[in-house]
This record gives C-alpha cells, sequence and structure tokens, in this order.
C-alpha cells in the first residue's frame, strides 16, 4: 500500500468577514496543517484561530452527511432522491392550497460567506415568488444598507474606512479586534490599528465595553447603551457651531448640508451629555479633533445598527465624515471597486433609481418591506396569525434564527406549527429540529470559494479564488444542485428536473444582465456568444467568470486582452492585488440627483422621535450582546477548538452592580426582559459600564432533539429569548438587540 500524497492547498477562510488565505496542508484525506498564506495579496499570512477550527469542521462527527426525514418524532437517514421526492409530496400542494405566500423563506449568514449560495439562493427564492423573504441581515445590519442606500444608492455602496492610510479613527460600536472587521474587510486588524498609533495617529473607541480594540486604543469612552445617534449629532452640531463643516471638494456633490445644519440646532453637547453619558466638553474635543485631523475616519458597526435608532445612526456616521471632507478620499472613507458583482460599478456611472420607501410591508404588523426582504422579528407573526397569506412553510438556507432571531421562544412556537419545513443545513440544530427534511451541503474544504460580498466591502481591492481542497463524496450533493433540484419542484418540473437546462437558464439570466447596459464594457454582445466563451464551466465557475470578465477589471470577452478571467485567478493561488481603493465619487452614485443626499426625508422624518428619546426615565439596566473572537456562528460551538478554555457565555457585571446584588465572581443570576428569562454565570469586571450587562450571541444549546454533542455540552445562555420581537427599527425593520431592558438578580 502506497503511502497517502502530503500536498499545500492555498484556500480563503469561509468564516468571518477578514476571508484570511490559509496553506492548508493534507495527507490522503487528511488536513494535516492550517496556516496563514503568507503570500496571500490580502492577508499576507495572518489568520485567527477560526481558521485551525475548519480541519473540526469537515471532520464533526455530528455534521450530516446524507438527507434526513423526519417521520412523526423519528429521523431517518434518507438518500437524495427520497429527500426530493418527499419534498415535492408536500410542499407543492400547500402552495396550491394557500398560495406562494404561504412558504416562507430564511437565508442565514452563512449565505455571504459561500460562493454556490449567493449565485444560487435567488433561483428557488424567485420561483417562490413569495413577500416572505427574511433573512440575518435584519438581525444585523440592515440599519446600514438602508442608510447607504439612501445617501449613495445602492445598499452595499457602504463607504469603508482606509483604515491603512487615516490619521485618526473614530469607532462605534465596534471591536474590530475582534471581528477583523465587520462590514469593514479587514485581517489583522490589529496589526493595521497598531500601525496606526506607530505613526503618530490616534484611535478612539466609544462603546458601553471596553473591549479588547478599546483596550488597544488611544482613549475609550463609555456610552450608554442605544444613545449613540445622540452622540453623533452633537458632533455634527459642534463641527456648524464652530465653523468646522468644511466638506472641501465633495461640496458640489453633496445635497441637503443646510438641512443637516438646521436639524443639529437641537443636539447641542450640552443638552445630549446626560443622556449618553459622555461629558460636553468631550464630545466637543472630538468633533475639533476629528476636524483637524490630516485625514480621519468614522466607523461604526453592530452595536450602532441593533439599537431603536440604528438607521439614524449609521447615516450620521457618514454625515460627519462628508462634513469633515474625509468622504471618498485617502486616509478618509472610501468606495472599494470589487471584481465582481458590484451594484455600483455596473449601470450609468454615477447616477440612478437610488433607494425609494417601501411601498409594502408585513401583513400582520405592517412593517416594512426593504430590498426584499421582511424583518425577521415579524416571522413567528406571519406563522401564528391565521388569515390569507398565513404562513404555512418554511425554507431555511444555512440559518439558525432560534439562536439569533428576537424572541426566541415565541418563534419556536411558530416553527412548531409549521406544515412543512426544509433545511438546507449541515447539522441537526436548535431550527433545524423543526424541519421535516434537512438536505446538509458539503463542506467548507469540499467546494471552491470566491468571495463576492466582502470583495466589496474590503479596505483594499483584490481577487482572490481557491479549489477545493479536497474532492466532493460522490455521495453528497453541491449546493447549487442541492437549490436547482429545489427550484425544480417549486417551478412545477418535478424532483427530476432537468438540471443543466436550469442551470442554463440561470447563466443565460446572468449573461443577458452583463450585455444589457449601455455603459457595461460587453454592451451590445450576443448573450450566446458570452456563454460560449466560459464554456465548459457549469455552475458557480461558469457564472463568476462572466461576472469577473464583465467586471471593472475583467477582459472584457477580448477587449481588454490583459484583464481578469477566473483563469487567470486559477494561475494565481495567492491572489492578484488590485491595489488601494481610490475616489469613485461622483462616478459609484447611483441616486436620481447624482449627489450624495445627506438628508433623505425618510430619514430626516426620524429625526423628532430621537430628539424626544432624552425625555425617557433611565432603566437600572440595559442587556448588549458581545462577540468572541473565536465564535461567529451558532454552529461553530461544535468545534473543540474554539469552546475550549475558560466559559465564554458569561453575564457581564460591573462590580458597583454586582456589590448592590449581591452576586460574586462565578455566582449564576437570572436576567428577566419583557419576553422572557436566562440564567448565566456571572463575570464580575470594570471593562463594562455601570447599568449596562452584557451575554454573548448565539448559545443556547442542549436541546434533547438535536445532534451537536460538543454544542450540547457547552450550552450557554441563549440571549434572544430576552429579546422582545414587538418593536423593530422602524425605517429598517432590523430587530432592537442593544439596550433591551432587563432586571438582575441572583439565581434561585
Amino acid at each position: 500500500m502506497t503511502n497517502p500524497t502530503t500536498r499545500t492547498h492555498y484556500a480563503i477562510c469561509p468564516l468571518c468577514e477578514a476571508t484570511c488565505g490559509l496553506a492548508i496542508t493534507t495527507r490522503g484525506r487528511e488536513v494535516t496543517d492550517i496556516r496563514g498564506d503568507a503570500e496571500d495579496v490580502f492577508s499576507h499570512g495572518y489568520i485567527c484561530p477560526k481558521a485551525y477550527a475548519l480541519k473540526e469542521l469537515d471532520a464533526d462527527p455530528d455534521r450530516l452527511r446524507t438527507p434526513m426525514i423526519r417521520r412523526g418524532d423519528e429521523w431517518q437517514a434518507a438518500t437524495w432522491d427520497d429527500a426530493f421526492a418527499e419534498i415535492d409530496r408536500r410542499l407543492p400542494p400547500l402552495r396550491e392550497q394557500y398560495g406562494r405566500d404561504a412558504v416562507a423563506v430564511y437565508l442565514g449568514n452563512p449565505n455571504v460567506h459561500d460562493l454556490a449560495l449567493q449565485l444560487y439562493n435567488s433561483v428557488p427564492v424567485r420561483m417562490l415568488r413569495t413577500r416572505n423573504i427574511y433573512s440575518a441581515s435584519t438581525l444585523d445590519q440592515m440599519p446600514k444598507q438602508v442608510a447607504a442606500g439612501y445617501m449613495f444608492g445602492t445598499m452595499l455602496s457602504i463607504p469603508i474606512p482606509d483604515v491603512d492610510n487615516t490619521d485618526y479613527l473614530l469607532i462605534l460600536g465596534a471591536n474590530p479586534l475582534v471581528s477583523n472587521g465587520s462590514l469593514m474587510t479587514a485581517p489583522d486588524m490589529r496589526g493595521r490599528l497598531r500601525a496606526l498609533k506607530a505613526r503618530g495617529g490616534t484611535f478612539v473607541v466609544v462603546d458601553p465595553r471596553r473591549t479588547r480594540t478599546a483596550a488597544e486604543a488611544s482613549e475609550h469612552h463609555f456610552i450608554r447603551p442605544g444613545t449613540d445617534a445622540l452622540f453623533l449629532f452633537a458632533l455634527v452640531h459642534t463641527l456648524f457651531a464652530e465653523n468646522l463643516a468644511q466638506p472641501g471638494r465633495l461640496a458640489e456633490h453633496l445635497n441637503g448640508m443646510a438641512t443637516i445644519a438646521e436639524l443639529a440646532q437641537d443636539f447641542a453637547p450640552e443638552t445630549v451629555a446626560a443622556t449618553c453619558g459622555i461629558p460636553a466638553a468631550t464630545i466637543r474635543r472630538l468633533a475639533r479633533e476629528l476636524a483637524g485631523a490630516p485625514r480621519a475616519a468614522v466607523y461604526g458597526r453592530i452595536g450602532t445598527c441593533t439599537q431603536e435608532f440604528g438607521t439614524l445612526a449609521s447615516w450620521l456616521v457618514d454625515v460627519l465624515n462628508a462634513l469633515t471632507g474625509n468622504l471618498d478620499r485617502e486616509g478618509g472613507v472610501m468606495f472599494p471597486l470589487a471584481p465582481a458583482g458590484q451594484r455600483n460599478a455596473s449601470g450609468t456611472p454615477g447616477r440612478g433609481k437610488g433607494m425609494r420607501p417601501s411601498q409594502s410591508a408585513s401583513r400582520v404588523r405592517g412593517l416594512p418591506h426593504v430590498f426584499g426582504e421582511l424583518p425577521t422579528a415579524t416571522l413567528a407573526d406571519e406563522i401564528l396569525t391565521p388569515g390569507a397569506g398565513q404562513v404555512r412553510a418554511l425554507l431555511t438556507i444555512a440559518g439558525n434564527p432560534l439562536l439569533s432571531a428576537p424572541n426566541a421562544a415565541r418563534l419556536a412556537e411558530a416553527f412548531g406549527q409549521l406544515d412543512f419545513m426544509v433545511s438546507l443545513d449541515g447539522y441537526l440544530n436548535e431550527t433545524t429540529r423543526y424541519a421535516h427534511v434537512i438536505l446538509p451541503p458539503p463542506t467548507p474544504l469540499e467546494r471552491s470559494h470566491y468571495d463576492l460580498a466582502f470583495t466589496q466591502l474590503a479596505v483594499r481591492n483584490a481577487a482572490r479564488y481557491a479549489p477545493a481542497v479536497f474532492p466532493r463524496d460522490p455521495a453528497q450533493l453541491d449546493e447549487w444542485t442541492i437549490l436547482l433540484r429545489l427550484a425544480g419542484i417549486i417551478a412545477g418540473q418535478g424532483s427530476h428536473a432537468d438540471l443543466d437546462a436550469l442551470d442554463d437558464m440561470v447563466a443565460m439570466q446572468t449573461a443577458e444582465q452583463a450585455v444589457q447596459s449601455p455603459a457595461a464594457p460587453l454592451a451590445g454582445n450576443d448573450p450566446q456568444e458570452v456563454l460560449a466563451a466560459v464554456a465548459p464551466r457549469r455552475g458557480p465557475e461558469r457564472l463568476l467568470d462572466i461576472l469577473l470578465r464583465a467586471g471593472p477589471y475583467g477582459d472584457g470577452f477580448g477587449a481588454r486582452p490583459n484583464g481578469l478571467t477566473l483563469a487567470t485567478l486559477e494561475a494565481t493561488p495567492h491572489g492578484i492585488d488590485l491595489g488601494p481603493l481610490q475616489p469613485r465619487i461622483p462616478a459609484v452614485l447611483r441616486t436620481p440627483s447624482g449627489q450624495v443626499e445627506l438628508a433623505p426625508a425618510p430619514i430626516v422624518a426620524d429625526v423628532p422621535r430621537l430628539r424626544a428619546s432624552m425625555q425617557r426615565t433611565r432603566r437600572e439596566f440595559v442587556l448588549i450582546g458581545r462577540r468572541d473572537l473565536r465564535s461567529n456562528n451558532s454552529w461553530m460551538h461544535n468545534l473543540p477548538a474554539l469552546v475550549k478554555g475558560p466559559d465564554p457565555c458569561t453575564l457581564l457585571l460591573h462590580p458597583t452592580d454586582a456589590d448592590r446584588l449581591g452576586l460574586a465572581d462565578g455566582a449564576r443570576a437570572r436576567i428577566t426582559s419583557a419576553v422572557g428569562s436566562v440564567e448565566a454565570p456571572v463575570q464580575v469586571t470594570d471593562t463594562i459600564m455601570p447599568g449596562v450587562v452584557s451575554l454573548p450571541h448565539g448559545w443556547g444549546h442542549g436541546q434533547a432533539d438535536t445532534r451537536m454533542a460538543v454544542a450540547a455540552a457547552h450550552a450557554g445562555a441563549n440571549v434572544n429569548r430576552l429579546v422582545s420581537d414587538a418593536e423593530v427599527e422602524p425605517l429598517s425593520g432590523n430587530a432592537i438587540q442593544n439596550a433591551v431592558p432587563v432586571t438582575v438578580a441572583a439565581a434561585e
């Protein structure tokens, strides 16, 4: 018997937004080592602890490898044909009897970390023609997308801090030393921020907790959760009051500056200081420093999004960047130019349809339909409330909303009443235990990877493609094939639809979009010729090749012979550096006016609500979430490498609060909100602001009918049993998971 061959494969980590390049050593079908790829053009050898867990994820004995069908309370392994036959038997009759809106779809966070899911999940979703589309976006980032849509014209026109060149960085509600950037793809943020300080720069963190990022900062200021918009408006007020609002070259591209000046009058630092907990003198000093820095950037993330004023806070971040002249400039915040799939790099430069207020709403509560989605916070309403359009079936794609969505207990009740549920997922977890059919995907090491989403949010332009490390098990199906088989069933073609024909349809649509715009590099080309040029590729690689070749760096199918193609990337395993971010205004804009809309009417109309919030009585305790470097999604808790060590699911409590409540370090506390209670061990620490407590998200494992043994042994508390689904941020529909009023007491 010959010894297995040892090989090194170059891959891209798909576990978080940092997209670090990996060098993976294998012997046969076994991973023997995972290191950072020192030659990767973007991450330069950096990795975090999550990357090595890819080995455990690939070999996890709890990971499903065959489809599962639930018969009553019993799960049975099934063939793929049997699984799809069961779906074909049960799903179409429900749609026929109750209508297309009777089927809902939930898209989880891993969809944006997976090339096949990004390119193909829309196929069955479009064929369903249901208005009941939900995703993780309304749990963590929709306010930023709404603000970007109104200001710049598309939902991913999000200005990214040029962190490698800035002199002054103001961070709110973000912990990039743990996240490596969120809506800011930036591996090795510790190294980048230390380099900022080493070159004489400053970075300031405003956060209710002294995070790992705050501990490295030039200075940190506690802020009361949920008051970021007040603090930001006070900075804006100071800029106008002290004649520091100087947008420079941007002035001719800004619409609404006078309106901003008028709105800011009511938010003087002295007016907001008592509410947000930051002294007026400090606010004024920070505004002056921001305006006076040669190059500066303001960055806000999940803590600014998951609150009742999430859209206002997200909007004000970029209002500040614009007013100080730091929007679209080196060292400020800039718009990446991704190689493929970026809406603000297609169509007519400098002008577009922009974002308009939603003209439709959810059936039960009238919540906004934004970017084709309804708020996940109202999914339980749509299932539990009888009447025309009631949701009776659910398709979940790579998501675990019972650990990520608000009022988890009520959502579990709703899932238990569904007539039929299908989950594309690798685990029998807290959500999929309610499914009737589970369709498992390959492991991340069995599929190719290209980051379509995160190249649009990266601190430097680059293109990288990684083929699968291991061949797919012949008994397994590719994700895109699973999605096409679902689409065939929905289209009425049965469980044995012609997948090649469906894939050709998807490819033709992609080719048609590539040639339809008069400003596109392929304008006027025959889509059939485009498809012929990428033959014999199939699946995600065919679509990716079209997008790359039609993109801003692409070869234009011969028009630019030295341009980018998938073949070029396949021959360049460490990626291609496409250079630093460059100014893109006005070409990047897709607003009807062709200008940056500083004062969009729907956002301006929400300002009085913010103003009124300063009159409220302060709560004794408010709850915030947090993230751990070893954790990103709930399924990671089944990997020993990521749960070893001290229990990360603790309740952070300030010493003065602990003394008053009689709670010592390690004692168990009961945390109660308007919708539920959980228990967690106490961690007494002065890193949390008095009156604020913190639990991490994604925990709450251990149900008897799941199959995640490691996670069950590290169950933790589900923070979303405390978050209400009764209220959402009004402009975006985002769940309000920050500044949740709670009481804290010793557990009985």
